[in-house]
């Protein structure tokens, strides 16, 4: 038996945070954008200017870094609505979490970010993946959160290694046909390599994002990789090459397709998840809440974002899976 998720939240509820985070960010925007304008970036040897130079870097990071903080502020109030207003089984999940010891993990993440140059991003997002699920419960039980720091360390690394390999690829053969007439064929080919290279990326990173344990289950996605990869792959060709057109259907499609390769195992039992596709009615749907976003210069956003959220979780399932027929595909 196939048992639906239902999200309840609307967009009236959600507008009031949607408009105080555009206006905080709009006014951020600006400040970045008069900070940018009478910036001087000509080299001064007088100490005075030299020090007026540092305070106008100093500013702008400071804004550009305020920005980050307030889309994080802004995210805490919507997912912690999003969690309470999303029903399973008649029940609404429950989240516990509170703004203050969220907002200062953000703070004390970035500034570890900064100092160490990067290199402990992977456990502050694996920080928030925790603060999240363990603060979200169902039927008075919460989510532990089971992905490692060191694996998306991993993960990244790789990703970061790959792509600045493929660019200086990319600048040493676009060096060498400049004293072609025509365009090397190899720089094409290198940008198409930067793409591929984003594949296995996203299947990597959702893989290491879908690994949860809830009531003695343990829930993950388990997919063939080459499969994967080539669903991934195909999905993005098509919605390269409709110039961004496809995209809502390649998202569902890739939603599909995880959620059909996501278990729930414990002892005793074993679940899987799906989703039921309507291709054609699905994709007009998320294209008509998008372009209504668009013409309303975002202020009918709370509403898409709420429509398509129900849409997509109405029709997303769970469903008990017999042991002896369980396989992965």
């Amino acid at each position: 038996m196939k048992n639906y998720f239902k999200f309840n939240l609307t967009g009236q509820k959600l507008l009031p945070v949607w408009l105080f985070y555009m206006f905080l960010f709009l006014i951020s925007y600006i400040c970045v954008q008069v900070r940018m304008q009478s910036f001087n970036t000509q080299p001064n040897t007088d100490p005075h200017e030299a020090m007026q130079h540092m305070s106008e870097i100093g500013g702008l990071f400071g804004i550009t870094l305020l920005l980050m903080i307030v889309r994080y502020a802004i995210s805490f109030f919507i997912a912690k609505m999003s969690i309470e207003d999303t029903e399973f089984k008649l029940k609404n999940f429950e989240f516990g979490g509170q703004f203050g010891e969220f907002i200062g993990m953000i703070i004390l993440g970035f500034f570890l970010t900064i100092i160490t140059l990067g290199i402990y991003s992977p456990w502050f997002i694996k920080k928030v993946y925790d603060f999240f699920s363990e603060n979200t419960a169902h039927d008075s039980s919460s989510f532990k959160f089971n992905g490692k720091g060191l694996d998306l360390f991993g993960i990244i690394t790789l990703f970061i290694v790959a792509i600045i390999f493929l660019i200086i690829l990319f600048f040493i053969i676009t060096i060498g046909s400049l004293n072609h007439a025509s365009t090397s064929p190899g720089s094409i080919g290198i940008l198409l390599l930067i793409l591929v290279a984003i594949i296995p990326y996203l299947y990597f990173i959702t893989k290491w994002s879908v690994n949860f344990t809830f009531k003695g289950y343990t829930i993950k996605m388990e997919t063939k990789l080459w499969k994967s990869l080539g669903k991934i792959a195909l999905e993005l060709l098509l919605s390269v090459i409709t110039l961004g057109i496809y995209s809502p259907l390649a998202y569902l499609k890739v939603y599909q397709y995880f959620a059909e390769n996501t278990f729930a195992e414990s002892e005793e039992k074993s679940k899987t998840f799906g989703y039921d596709m309507e291709a054609g009615s699905d994709f007009l749907f998320i294209w008509g809440q998008l372009l209504l976003s668009i013409i309303t210069l975002g202020f009918y956003f709370p509403w898409a974002y709420c429509k398509v959220a129900d849409r997509i979780m109405s029709k997303t399932y769970s469903e008990d899976l017999d042991m002896n027929e369980f396989a992965i595909e």
